[in-house]
């Protein structure tokens, strides 16, 4: 599980075919003698497993695979060396909640639509696919490639954003542009309160 609090902007330094799926290998601020193999990572906010790691000149590093469904339903089927990556390792227990419970399951992908200045922040327009756009309500939660956010506002299928300094500095949210794919996940508690509406 995961909170949608991003503490490093990865960098894709390598992407290989294999004969299995495919690998990317992800450069990291973060001291990688204190990530085990195995562990869950999310990646723009989807969650992978580190198969290996290593450290050389250019620095810390670990790689990934990624099967064929998961590059066909999230952006990262489009990741090419130097595109930057937010990351979040996985949280512990007694961590501090600062944003909301994410699973880093992918549930579609949403697309940009305008992105706005607005004094010192970016309000942003998300366009979400039918029919996720009916799990997403204003001042309720969303995850934006890998990012808690609150939703401003909602209409139709399209829902807005409020991004400020800090998070637009230190994720990969400021470096959007109109019409570019991003990952959303809803809100967990708005899937099953969607789901038990419907069998109720």
């Amino acid at each position: 599980m995961f909170t949608g609090i991003v503490t490093d902007i990865g960098r894709v330094r390598e992407v290989r075919e294999t004969d299995r799926d495919r690998r990317y290998e992800i450069e990291t601020a973060w001291n990688t003698d204190g990530i085990d193999l195995g562990a869950s990572i999310s990646h723009a906010g989807c969650c992978l497993t580190v198969t290996e790691k290593g450290h050389d000149a250019r620095g810390g590093w670990f790689a990934v695979e990624v099967s064929n469904e998961t590059l066909s339903k999230t952006t990262l089927g489009a990741w090419k060396t130097g595109d930057g990556v937010n990351l979040e390792r996985a949280a512990r227990l007694g961590d501090e909640m600062g944003g909301h419970v994410v699973s880093g399951h992918v549930d579609g992908l949403g697309r940009v639509i305008s992105i706005t200045p607005e004094g010192g922040s970016h309000r942003i327009e998300v366009e979400a696919p039918a029919p996720l756009h009916r799990y997403i309500a204003a001042k309720g939660s969303i995850t934006v490639d890998g990012v808690s956010l609150t939703v401003n506002a909602v209409g139709g299928q399209v829902f807005s954003l409020n991004i400020i300094p800090h998070t637009w500095d230190v994720t990969t949210l400021g470096r959007l542009k109109v019409g570019d794919p991003v990952n959303l996940e809803i809100d967990m508690l708005a899937r099953y309160l969607a789901r038990w509406q419907e069998t109720a």
